[in-house]
């Protein structure tokens, strides 16, 4: 009786270390088919995260086991696909999304579901504020931020008519609605004299274009981006739109968004963006030396999102030091941590990060765009007073 007991308990024992040798499950998921340009770097970059931190010993002594899957660029495939993720891969939590309304369904999901959401890239501020929950963390600069850090430049022009182009979707119309708030408060008789809101992806440039210089106005602001973009830069070169006017655009000054417009780039415009090869600190010199002895290749933003979304994880697992939903969401909230573009903290208040974001203008050299004049935009020297925020965000 005394072997058989001995031997139960040495299996039991057995089986709990195999357990705690079991890789903890992180379910991905995101547009990949859908936009490229950003997501193929984003995945690089959470692959190398996932490299790095599983050489060091993995976390709380097990491995990170990343499972990805295609949202195929809709609400109810994301939804789909993330049940599936929970139910049948057992994932712990989960990360991604690029898309605004796509962040949004996922993030309704997790609040379902209890289980934390790390959403990578989509902008719109409702995931932290008006539909915000205790669930889901963002790290990106927001809209309302990215877009109070160039309304500065457009106040300083004092430019009072504006034209407004965007995508017809939430992240467009999160950004024009930001723009026109922050600019109005600052230069006091502001007029928005066109607005243009092609369908995402579906622009008609030469009508866009053709509708902005009847209204004739003084400066341009725009949040498009990937072919969009580039259809609205070749035409409005070609007729002269931005000529002798002030432009600013968000995302425009991104890799994966200014290297495909080459010779075309507009010199002068005023972008958010990413200058990677001017960027010196320790931290960035080091991601991007193991990023191109990876990959042979240079980042974009989008690697420098998906290593920081790992980057995050892993943060979030150590303080919480176990793999259950409830501590892992204590530990997020106030959880800081260095990314390869500084420091940042995920606020208790809205579960906003505070990355930042550069800011400069667009120049040709070399027959290819690049970024100059630019600065770090800090991320929470860009935020609303923590009053306007709290009446945003629903109770949790």
């Amino acid at each position: 009786m005394r072997k058989l007991i001995l031997g139960l308990a040495l299996g039991a024992m057995a089986a709990t270390g195999a357990a705690a040798q079991e890789p903890i499950k992180i379910g991905e998921l995101n547009s990949y088919k859908n936009f490229p340009a950003f997501l193929e770097p984003y995945k690089k970059g959470w692959q190398l995260a996932v490299e790095e931190a599983n050489a060091a010993g993995g976390v709380l002594g097990r491995k990170l086991e990343v499972i990805s899957r295609d949202d195929n660029g809709t609400p109810g495939d994301a939804v789909r696909v993330a049940e599936e993720l929970l139910t049948r891969e057992n994932v712990s939590l989960l990360m991604g999304t690029f898309a605004s309304h796509i962040g949004l369904a996922v993030s309704n999901l997790a609040a379902q579901r209890k289980v934390l959401f790390v959403a990578a890239e989509p902008l719109t501020d409702k995931i932290v504020w008006d539909n915000g929950n205790k669930y889901t963390f963002r790290l990106r600069p927001s809209t309302y931020m990215q877009t109070a850090m160039l309304v500065p430049e457009a106040a300083k022009s004092g430019k009072k008519k504006w034209a407004i182009v965007y995508p017809n979707y939430e992240y467009g119309q999160s950004a024009t609605a930001a723009f026109k708030k922050l600019l109005a408060e600052k230069l006091p008789g502001v007029e928005f004299v066109v607005e243009q809101a092609p369908p995402l992806g579906k622009i008609e440039a030469g009508a866009v274009v053709d509708a902005i210089a009847q209204a004739k106005p003084d400066a341009i602001f725009s949040s498009l981006f990937g072919p969009d973009l580039a259809k609205f830069v070749r035409e409005g070169n070609t007729r002269g739109l931005f000529k002798d006017k002030v432009v600013l655009n968000l995302l425009a000054g991104e890799p994966e968004y200014l290297d495909p417009l080459k010779d075309e780039t507009p010199p002068g415009w005023i972008v958010t963006g990413y200058p990677w090869e001017q960027i010196a600190t320790p931290e960035h010199k080091a991601f991007v030396a193991a990023y191109q002895k990876k990959w042979s290749d240079y980042p974009r933003l989008g690697s420098v999102v998906g290593y920081a979304t790992v980057q995050s994880v892993v943060a979030a697992l150590k303080k919480a030091g176990a793999v259950d939903t409830e501590k892992m969401v204590a530990a997020m909230k106030g959880l800081q941590l260095g990314t390869p573009i500084g420091q940042i903290t995920y606020r208790a208040l809205d579960h906003q990060s505070t990355m930042g974001a550069y800011v400069g203008k667009l120049a040709l050299k070399d027959g290819k765009g690049v970024m100059v004049d630019w600065k770090f935009a800090d991320g929470k020297d860009y935020l609303p007073p923590d009053a306007e925020v709290k009446k945003l965000r629903p109770a949790e």
